[in-house]
């Protein structure tokens, strides 16, 4: 296995270098010892780095590229990660605590992404627009400039390689503040980024605190877009200062999303689909399947055989857990955990019960049993907001009006579900509920190729798919009168 270094820098302007604020240590979450240091940013740091971004787009070194040329410089990134996976692997799973053979397909997935947009660079096209004799009409998508992106800790490598390879692919150059949770495989990025020839200044890779290295990030008025995948408070915030900088900015927050299972279901093909939409990453997914809302002649059916998934799964260290199988490593800090650990107890307070789980394990680090919580009703905490653990909430349904009005009943509309295998009424289900993608018969069937993102307090814009890079252009119009 990879030995981890005991020290971690930033990489500003195309060198290595510490942080203004001094350090921070990271934590093993299977463990709960210290991993390593890492530079931490201050507010000097993020404007050295957005001044370079901001000098490496005006040069014009990105944008006088064809854009086969910046694809290929994207499609390299996708080959360096492949060639480098089970030390990236090693790293991430070690300060996130995922199993190392979810790690490793989260590398897999992080090259994907850049072999996708890398391919799509010379896609992004105008057109022409007739408007008669004697006159000559076109558009140009050209980049906003600096793309400035906030990365969160569940799956640092994969949200940041989506933005990264649109921004690049698309002309941007990017300046990215990973969380102070999950730092360290973030910088491969940048080592990733010098091995195909990125020019100075066109990725930027720094950790910081929030309220001091995200604010000036999120605030600074030479940033020309802001990406951002978070909370909704912290969404909300990231909003409001691009408001107040009139600049675009795409959000992907939280989400609470159902799954609706008929009576018709295939409960084998549904069991599959809890295992991954619910315990993959000890639950820490925006689109997680947090609530399963049955018909009443499967309800509990489907209690029985969560609870046997539930108990089947072996919790320890991800770094152990090497193979894919019925494992699950731990949340990413003993806060997040307790998080967790209390909305479960609160939720039981109200009249819910834990069929399985719902506590802390007695493991050094900060791991929870895989827990299912029933006799949930729609107006619970537990229903409502979002748990981010291995916590999965079943509920009843009357009719398939009702189990509509249940699923679209929180704040969130990121992604929902229904199992059935009756087509016209999964059409009818996927027109009416109010989720920017549904799953039909298999949670997270779509890929990096679909588009994804959020209604309501989910957030707004698109990432995954041809889609996203339309967020990362904008359109200039270009009328000539001829003669």
């Amino acid at each position: 296995m990879t030995e981890i270094a005991p020290y971690w820098q930033n990489y500003i302007d195309g060198s290595w270098t510490d942080g203004g604020a001094g350090r921070l240590t990271v934590d093993d979450p299977g463990s709960g010892e210290v991993l390593a240091e890492q530079a931490l940013a201050d507010a000097t740091d993020v404007d050295r780095a957005v001044q370079a971004a901001k000098r490496c787009h005006e040069s014009g070194v990105l944008t006088d590229m064809r854009p086969l040329e910046r694809g290929r410089l994207v499609q390299g990134m996708a080959v360096w990660f492949r060639d480098h996976a089970d030390e990236i692997a090693t790293v991430l799973t070690r300060e996130q605590g995922k199993p190392f053979w979810e790690a490793k397909g989260e590398v897999e997935n992080a090259a994907k992404y850049f072999e996708y947009f890398g391919n799509q660079a010379s896609t992004v096209e105008g057109k022409s627009i007739p408007l008669g004799a004697g006159y000559i009409d076109y558009t140009v998508p050209e980049p906003y400039g600096v793309s400035a992106q906030i990365i969160p800790w569940n799956f640092p490598l994969e949200i940041a390689a989506r933005s990264i390879a649109c921004g690049i692919a698309t002309g941007n150059t990017c300046v990215v503040k990973s969380s102070e949770m999950t730092p360290l495989s973030s910088s491969y990025f940048a080592r990733a980024g010098e091995a195909v020839g990125l020019p100075k200044g066109a990725l930027n890779v720094l950790t910081g605190l929030g309220g001091e290295a995200g604010a000036a990030l999120a605030g600074h008025p030479d940033i020309d877009q802001i990406v951002f995948t978070g909370s909704v408070a912290t969404g909300q915030r990231i909003a409001a200062a691009a408001a107040n900088s009139v600049i675009p900015c795409v959000l992907e927050l939280g989400g609470k999303s159902a799954a609706i299972v008929h009576e018709d279901a295939d409960l084998d093909a549904f069991e599959a689909s809890v295992r991954k939409g619910i315990f993959i990453n000890a639950g820490q997914v925006c689109s997680a399947m947090s609530r399963i809302v049955a018909h009443p002649k499967v309800h509990d059916e489907i209690a029985d055989r969560i609870v046997s998934l539930a108990k089947s799964l072996s919790v320890g260290p991800g770094i152990e857990r090497t193979e894919f199988g019925a494992n699950m490593g731990p949340m990413i800090s003993v806060k997040q955990r307790d998080r967790a650990v209390g909305m479960v107890a609160q939720a039981e307070a109200d009249g819910a019960s834990a069929a399985t789980g719902g506590r802390a394990l007695n493991l050094p680090g900060s791991f929870m049993e895989p827990t299912l919580m029933t006799g949930v009703t729609p107006d619970m905490q537990i229903a409502q907001e979002e748990v981010f653990g291995p916590v999965v909430s079943l509920m009843r349904y009357g009719d398939e009006a009702d189990a509509i009005r249940i699923a679209n009943g929180t704040q969130y509309g990121l992604v929902a579900g229904v199992f059935t295998r009756d087509l016209d009424r999964a059409g009818r289900a996927a027109g009416k509920l109010r989720a920017g993608q549904v799953f039909v018969n298999e949670w997270f069937a779509g890929g990096i190729e679909t588009p994804f993102g959020g209604y309501g307090k989910s957030g707004y814009g698109r990432e995954k798919g041809r889609e996203a890079l339309w967020n990362y252009v904008q359109t200039k119009n270009v009328a000539i009168r001829l003669g």
